[in-house]
């Protein structure tokens, strides 16, 4: 019996306007065995020029770049035909404006201090489609949620209102920072059904991603706490 055909490495754009950075992402993304970086850009024009020229699956974009900032190259990489995912990183303190670059539609944000082992498992979450929410980012939004208005979280609540009672639970422990399977291990459901859940919940209201559900859990104020005891 023939095996099964190996699959290609996810390929990967790294975008940074330090080139030293840009050299240290390379080396180290390309010591994981299922990924190849397979272009670097200096700056936000380039990496979408690069993404025209040859089809990457993950942009791992710099933040705060002059210029073309990551917020913004994001938006245009998403506007492409086949656009990638976006990976976005800071070496600074997340401020409010982070909030607008995961509105943008990245499928994440994390710090420049993370970990060689966790940079590998961020990148294959958001290859696998599932996104990530940084802890940092979550106090984040945890702040928000304490400054916003009355008509943010009133917006934020009748948005939920078009989601399932399943639906709902399972995107409040999504805005608690969960991963699909931490989730399936809380509510005792499969892996599968979680991802069924979080692809409807994010159909429903029009979104992009997790990070961007995570944002409406918090303005809407759905707490975690019931489902993750249980209730």
């Amino acid at each position: 019996m023939t095996p099964p055909a190996a699959r290609p490495p996810v390929r990967v754009l790294v975008v940074d306007d330090q080139p030293l950075m840009r050299c240290g992402l390379r080396g180290l993304i390309d010591t994981f065995p299922d990924f190849e970086t397979v272009a670097e850009a200096a700056s936000g024009a380039e990496a979408v020029d690069r993404c025209r020229e040859l089809r990457a699956d993950i942009a791992v974009v710099d933040l705060r770049m002059p210029g073309m900032d990551g917020a913004e190259c994001t938006a245009r990489l998403l506007e492409l035909p086949e656009p990638p995912k976006v990976l976005l990183l800071t070496g600074f303190p997340l401020d409010g404006r982070t909030l607008g670059s995961l509105a943008s539609g990245a499928a994440g944000l994390l710090g420049k201090d993370l970990r060689p082992a966790e940079l590998a498992a961020v990148l294959r979450s958001v290859a696998a489609g599932t996104g990530v929410v940084s802890s940092d980012v979550l106090s984040l939004l945890l702040t928000r949620q304490e400054e916003s208005t009355g008509m943010g979280q009133q917006r934020a609540r009748e948005l939920l209102t078009r989601l399932s009672a399943s639906e709902q639970r399972v995107l409040a422990l999504v805005g608690s920072g969960m991963t699909n399977d931490q989730i399936a291990d809380r509510l005792g459901l499969s892996g599968a059904s979680v991802k069924t859940y979080v692809s409807r919940a994010l159909a429903k209201l029009g979104l992009e991603n997790r990070t961007q559900a995570a944002l409406i859990v918090f303005e809407a104020g759905l707490s975690a706490e019931p489902w993750e005891s249980g209730g």
